[in-house]
């Protein structure tokens, strides 16, 4: 099962909403979509959105660095050389994680088909099923109230809250979403990188006294300041899960060395794919910290790749894959089902996809 062949394309999706954090808004849902065909007439799909302001990887970046140095390195390898095809992909190049995450998808696509199982069976098969939270973007507290109450009716039992912008005004934010949901439903706060450690630990130690019940906070200080991450860590009682901080295994390993953060957060498009992604939460396991599957704003795709490790490991107990019900539309066959706030995984073969509609 040799590759013959791999060709790109661009999709591009509008979301339901605009989509507003710390560092960001958009309105679309922008990817290079991948196929990689093989022989026996096997298709792969993978795909990866340009998320310039986290890694740093545009529309174009990541058509270039498939085109032109993934694709030469792999054309010809077998699939059933897995291992050797993982060494091309990530040695071919430096940095570039989203575009070695679409192909690295796409192989695995083909490695489940080769073998006839999905993925999340191939990963370890902990479940067919994964709860994602829905994230509300920044805006002013009562619309974020009003989106909070929205979602809960649709049937979210955790809500990933977007703040950073102005501390005192997140705690607001958050008061009043708190206000609106009840105790019941299960906050997560995510910064993305908007406050710096001592007004975290302040932030922080203000919703605790408030009684807001906050699950865990993401990403509270700049990615690289892991002393700042440790610290918040170490002088707060609620849960810190890094996620800008951490793109490869080494980030991973420097972090759990540290113990700068209780909870790490899986990107395929931070670390390169799931051949990484699998490493990183091998090496949490083993430190006994619990790790969280999350995404870009990104097309199908990427989210059921996601979707099928969350749902092979035990130790990814959280899920940020809300993606998908975030877009007004759906142009992938196949892949994972959006059910209120589950995914359910097919048990095609491979990812389950069969194409764009």
């Amino acid at each position: 099962m040799r590759i013959t062949r791999i060709e790109t394309t661009t999709l591009t999706t509008p979301l339901k909403k605009p989509f507003k954090t710390a560092l960001r808004q958009t309105s679309v849902s922008e990817s290079i979509v991948v196929k990689i065909h093989c022989d026996d007439g096997q298709v792969g799909f993978g795909g990866a959105p340009p998320t310039a302001v986290i890694t740093g990887d545009t529309l174009d970046s990541i058509n270039g660095a498939i085109l032109n140095f993934i694709s030469p390195a792999i054309m010809g390898m077998d699939i059933e050389e897995f291992d050797p095809l993982m060494k091309k992909l990530h040695g071919c190049i430096l940095k570039n994680t989203s575009a070695k995450a679409a192909v690295d998808i796409a192989l695995y696509d083909l490695y489940g088909k080769h073998f006839r199982i999905p993925l999340y069976k191939l990963f370890g098969g902990a479940a067919g099923e994964v709860e994602s939270d829905i994230t509300i973007s920044v805006n002013p507290p009562e619309e974020m109230a009003e989106d909070a109450i929205a979602y809960v009716k649709k049937g979210y039992n955790i809500l990933k809250t977007k703040v950073g912008v102005d501390s005192k005004l997140d705690i607001v934010r958050v008061k009043k979403i708190r206000e609106a949901v009840g105790n019941d439903i299960r906050l997560i706060l995510d910064a993305n990188q908007g406050w710096n450690a001592k007004e975290a630990v302040r932030a922080i130690r203000k919703l605790e006294d408030m009684g807001m019940n906050i699950e865990l906070v993401e990403q509270p200080v700049k990615a690289h300041d892991i002393e700042g991450l440790k610290y918040v860590t170490d002088n707060v009682e609620t849960p810190i899960m890094a996620d800008e901080s951490l793109f490869s295994p080494e980030d991973a390993f420097r972090i759990l060395k540290l113990r700068a953060a209780d909870i790490l957060n899986i990107k395929l498009m931070k670390c390169g794919g799931l051949h990484n992604a699998l490493k990183i939460n091998a090496m949490a396991e083993s430190y006994g910290v619990e790790c969280m599957m999350g995404s870009m704003i990104e097309s199908k795709i990427g989210i059921t790749a996601a979707a099928h490790l969350a749902g092979g490991k035990l130790n990814i107990t959280r899920a940020d894959l809300d993606a998908v019900d975030l877009m007004a539309e759906d142009p992938i066959d196949g892949g994972v089902q959006v059910a209120g706030n589950m995914l359910i995984l097919s048990d095609g073969f491979g990812l389950g996809i069969k194409g764009l509609k």
